[in-house]
């Protein structure tokens, strides 16, 4: 038996269920970047979930920033709860979306993460501000 087969794939209807489960929490950077150029963001936010240095120093155009250490009821209590909060951090290798978006829900926003954070972002050539960014359009 092969590696790739060692464990049996599940049957397709909980296979169905898993990645519309997957698909529930995540956000995809190119979806994302394609409502940003079309100008359709009704309904959803881009969260920064590191410290202010790290949106000073490269962000997303068009996201806020709200560091996961700091989100409590009182530095949320004026977000809209209708809107679905998309946080994101660095990269995978970073948890501070994880963290965000876990405070945020607890608060009870609702919330997705962006696969793979900026570095994602970045590598896909994407745009990215700051004053740490000038003239550079990937940290591949």
């Amino acid at each position: 038996m092969t590696n790739t087969l060692r464990f049996p794939p599940a049957d397709p209807e909980a296979a169905a269920a898993f990645f519309a489960a997957e698909l529930a929490f995540e956000a995809d950077p190119d979806d994302v970047v394609r409502d940003l150029e079309s100008g359709d963001t009704k309904g959803f936010l881009l969260v920064e979930t590191r410290g202010a240095q790290a949106f000073a120093h490269a962000r997303i155009p068009g996201a806020v920033n709200l560091p996961y250490a700091e989100m409590s009821a009182e530095s949320t209590e004026d977000l809209d709860r209708d809107t679905v909060y998309v946080c994101y951090c660095e990269s995978f290798q970073c948890n501070a979306a994880t963290k965000g978006a876990l405070r945020l829900a607890r608060l009870g926003f609702k919330v997705k993460r962006l696969a793979g954070g900026i570095t994602a972002w970045r590598a896909a050539g994407y745009p990215v501000e700051g004053d740490g960014v000038e003239g550079v359009t990937c940290a591949c």
